[in-house]
């Protein structure tokens, strides 16, 4: 078996009036903080940390997280996930979450930046039992090249699958494999940068999506397309030419959501 170039265990439950950490456990190039309580509401934000400074040929990442029952978290990173060169085997990470019922999740961590000839894979599988709620998010971003050209990067892909009772209710794969025609009509479409969110709560209905929409009616300079799921969820897209036009799309989302699902306060994740 082989050793993961980084490995990262959380469990949490609820106590009383807040959300503990139960179990945090982590090997290698993965650390992550005590727990943070930012808002009146008792749930607990979590910063995880790559010392290594970046993912580079050959490494592979494994996240577990397990919310116990009426847990809250919310978990991002200490800066941004950089994708150096990895020409012989890329990079890997997986993740493993197990939410209980009544439990919340919000994923939000910053962009995955991929240098010149890198090539990152990801695969998400999320248990969901029936109540529990999950926000995740993610930025995939070009990286600088010697050259300055863009979309030196070989292949960014990224693949969730969500199980809610056992149930496979989203698939969800993202490959930016960049050729001739990355820049072109239903592909990036002149764009560079991309950003996701998949918003999946037993709350979530058409007015939510509407105001949504309203929200970004007049933004000339990204497209933005949102879409309900199978389940009560949706799902985002962004497609901008930089990392703060997506980050501030996913920004506000995120405050409506907070405020309108899960009537909790506004957040800012300060870290520098």
């Amino acid at each position: 078996m082989i050793t993961p170039t980084g490995y990262l265990r959380l469990a949490a439950a609820r106590k009383k009036e807040k959300t503990i950490f139960k179990e945090t456990y982590t090997e290698g190039a993965f650390k992550i903080t005590r727990p943070v309580y930012l808002t009146s509401s008792g749930e607990a934000y979590g910063y995880m940390m790559n010392p290594g400074g970046g993912y580079v040929d050959g490494d592979s990442y494994t996240i577990s997280i397990v919310l116990e029952e009426g847990a809250e978290v919310l978990l991002t990173t200490q800066s941004s996930t950089k994708i150096y060169k990895t020409r012989t085997r890329p990079a890997i990470q997986e993740m493993d979450i197990h939410l209980k019922r009544g439990s919340l999740l919000e994923y939000l961590p910053d962009a995955i930046i991929a240098y010149q000839h890198a090539c990152f894979k990801q695969k998400t599988i999320v248990q969901m039992d029936k109540g529990a709620s999950l926000v995740s998010c993610d930025i995939f971003t070009p990286g600088w090249s010697p050259d300055g050209t863009l979309f030196r990067y070989d292949l960014l892909q990224s693949k969730m699958e969500v199980y809610l009772e056992q149930q496979l209710v989203l698939f969800d794969h993202i490959k930016l494999e960049p050729d001739e025609d990355i820049t072109g009509i239903g592909y990036m479409e002149g764009y560079t940068h991309y950003g996701t969110m998949i918003v999946i709560d037993e709350r979530v209905n058409k007015k939510i999506l509407e105001e949504l929409h309203e929200l970004f009616l007049l933004q000339d300079d990204k497209k933005i397309g949102i879409s309900m799921l199978a389940v009560s969820g949706f799902a985002l897209r962004i497609l901008a030419n930089s990392t703060q036009a997506i980050e501030h799309v996913l920004n506000v989302s995120h405050e409506l959501i907070r405020k309108r699902i899960f009537g909790k306060e506004p957040v800012f994740l300060r870290k520098y």
